[in-house]
């Protein structure tokens, strides 16, 4: 079977560097906001080309302590993609805040520019763009909106370590951006983490408390924070991976290349090419979706539907459950994502190639 994801074998190439950052950690015997996770905030700080880079426990909560840092809240609205995982439209919720959904481009997956002011009204504040699947949002329409309203611009940047848009990388294109470091992300911890980058020194003080109980200092709480800290270790964990993650990406593009190139089947439709895309996942498109996750499972080809219920029709979210999205919909309804990561040898995207090729020819 050719794994969507081989976590253990994307991990053991670090093996020695993970065994001796773990080593430093115990032998310091200080666990959370030491050196570490100093060290890795500059360093990933410097990557997204920003001047501040706060950890944090996990992608879902930078973007809730982003919203939080605002000050927004109830009666307040963020406009939001319909088309996106559910953590981004959760960090609008959780504060309070109304989510205004807005559909995708079909070409992109990402929101269409072209809907996201008429979705404006006297109560928005900001506009969140998701960089979904590894691709960066054409942010030039986003932007004169934004400056033409007074809003602010967050990036949701969980899946899009790297990617780049102008000539600038996914962190460093709103007015502050959540990244998470779940253990398949591009660039993972062993464990849950994510940061929040920006440029706002305000904004930046604010996560930096909020994050800690709402403490500035030791014992002194300006603000009603919470507990979400990145730890030393995983902290030190990524600060081994950090320097790996361009050359991963690399490797990512180029599969991607391939099967941009190679997969040939008319049933199959494939994703927009985009040489800035870090190819988070390569997600296919088939209107029989179903048959074609079995056929290549029974072929040796393993897939993840990402994602088969839209945030609109989720349970939690009922009061939206009879709202329509029909581009939202039919991704949903269609997609399905193939192997693709920095291990994934040249004979399995060869044979990953060949399969989906196959399919509908029996």
């Amino acid at each position: 079977m050719i794994k969507f994801l081989d976590l253990r074998k994307i991990n053991e190439r670090f093996r020695g560097e993970l065994d001796a950052a773990t080593k430093r950690v115990l032998d310091s015997g200080w666990y959370l906001l030491g050196k570490e996770i100093e060290r890795f905030e500059a360093g990933f700080a410097a990557y997204c080309g920003v001047k501040h880079c706060i950890g944090c426990a996990n992608g879902l909560e930078a973007l809730k302590l982003i919203i939080r840092a605002y000050g927004f809240g109830p009666g307040d609205e963020i406009i939001v993609p319909a088309n996106t995982y559910i953590a981004s439209i959760l960090a609008v919720s959780d504060n309070g805040c109304t989510p205004v959904l807005v559909e995708p481009k079909w070409e992109t997956r990402l929101i269409d520019d072209d809907l996201i002011e008429p979705a404006v009204t006297p109560r928005t504040k900001a506009i969140m763009v998701v960089h979904l699947y590894g691709r960066a949002m054409d942010m030039t329409k986003v932007w004169e909106i934004a400056k033409k309203h007074g809003l602010k611009v967050i990036e949701d940047s969980a899946q899009a370590h790297g990617a780049m848009f102008d000539g600038r990388r996914t962190g460093n294109l709103g007015d502050a951006s959540g990244f998470s470091f779940y253990p398949g992300k591009n660039l993972g911890c062993l464990g849950d983490g994510g940061a929040v980058t920006t440029n706002d020194a305000g904004l930046a003080e604010k996560v930096r408390a909020l994050r800690n109980y709402g403490s500035d200092i030791k014992y002194h709480f300006p603000y009603c924070g919470t507990n979400s800290r990145l730890d030393e270790i995983q902290a030190a964990w990524l600060g081994v991976k950090l320097p790996r993650l361009d050359a991963d990406n690399a490797r990512r593009r180029e599969i991607a290349a391939r099967y941009c190139a190679e997969i040939k089947n008319p049933l199959v439709s494939l994703p927009a090419m985009s040489s800035s895309s870090v190819w988070h996942v390569f997600a296919v498109t088939c209107s029989m979706r179903d048959e074609l996750q079995q056929y290549l499972a029974d072929n040796g080809v393993q897939t993840v539907i990402h994602y088969p219920i839209p945030p609109h029709k989720q349970p939690c979210y009922a009061e939206w459950n009879d709202r329509s999205y029909p581009v939202t919909e039919r991704i949903h309804r269609e997609i399905l994502s193939i192997p693709i990561s920095p291990v994934l040898t040249d004979d399995e995207v060869s044979e990953v190639i060949r399969v989906v090729n196959e399919f509908g020819k029996r």
